[in-house]
Order: C-alpha cells, then structure tokens, then sequence
C-alpha cells in the first residue's frame, strides 16, 4: 500500500481546514469525512478549533492580538496531533487507509475539511461569538449594499 511522507501528511492536516476544497471528495474521501466527524465530540472539535486559532496568532499581522505562550502552544500541538494520529490509525483506519490508497493525500485534505466545517459551525454557533460578528453590521451602511440588491437582513421564516 502507498503511504504518504510524514511531512505531506503534517502539512495537509495543516492546511485541512484553511482552503476549501476546490475538487470534487471521492467517496472514500466522503466516508473517511464521515467518520472523523463521528468519532470526534465537541471537545475535540474544539482543540481543533484552538489549534487552528494558536497557529493563526502566529501570522505577524495578528500577532499582537494573541498571547499564547510556549508551554500552551506544545500542549495545543501534542493533544490534536494525538487526536489526529487516533483517528486516522485507529478510530478511522479503515476509511483513511481506503481513501489514501484510491484517492490519494488530497483525500485526506478533503476528509479533514469536512471535520474542520464542523467544528467552525459549532464555534459559530456560540452566542458571544455571534454577537461579536453582528458587531460590524455598526460600520456597514446597509442602504449601499441594499443598491447592489442584496438583503442584509436575514430571511423571514
């Protein structure tokens, strides 16, 4: 069976939830998205979520805006690479093994982003973090974008 390098792998998980996926999921690529959502819980999601966020406050134009120390950037890293490496070889290891043999490394891109949809949905989802993005409507002149034809209200149930 062809195994990917560990360094493709580290840097497709990276990138899993950072692009979205511009080809079509193969359907083992679909099952293996499958059963990471299954086999993951919020709490996992979440330190997927943190992992994601630490790995951002690194960029040098956030930076500023985050202070995530060394001990806590180790820690983030060591439990969703454990979380990573148990889904993949043991939670999900028939999927994965399916879609990198018929798929390729992409599939594991694929699958993961399903995962990583997930758990931004959940994030989303969390009154605070809701109210913080409905701050912005403050700064958006609403009869402007309303002559592009656009309605930034949401829709009538």
């Amino acid at each position: 069976m062809h195994r990917p390098a560990p360094i493709l792998v580290c840097s497709t998980l990276a990138l899993m939830l950072s692009l979205p996926i511009v080809a079509q999921a193969g359907p083992y690529a679909d099952d293996m998205g499958k059963c990471l959502v299954r086999e993951t819980g919020q709490a996992e999601r979440t330190a997927i979520m943190k992992w994601l966020f630490a790995a951002m406050a690194l960029h040098p134009d956030v930076q500023s805006m985050s202070t995530i120390d060394t001990a806590a950037r180790d820690t983030i890293n060591r439990d969703v690479g454990t979380l990573f490496q148990k889904l993949l070889v043991e939670s999900c290891r028939s999927e994965s093994s399916l879609a990198i043999k018929y798929e390729g490394p992409v599939a594991l891109q694929s699958a993961f982003s399903v995962l990583g949809q997930v758990a931004m949905q959940e994030l989303m989802a969390n009154p605070n973090v809701n109210a913080g993005l409905g701050e912005l409507e403050k700064y958006v002149d609403q009869k402007r974008i309303a002559e592009l034809g656009v309605s930034t209200q949401p829709p009538a149930n």
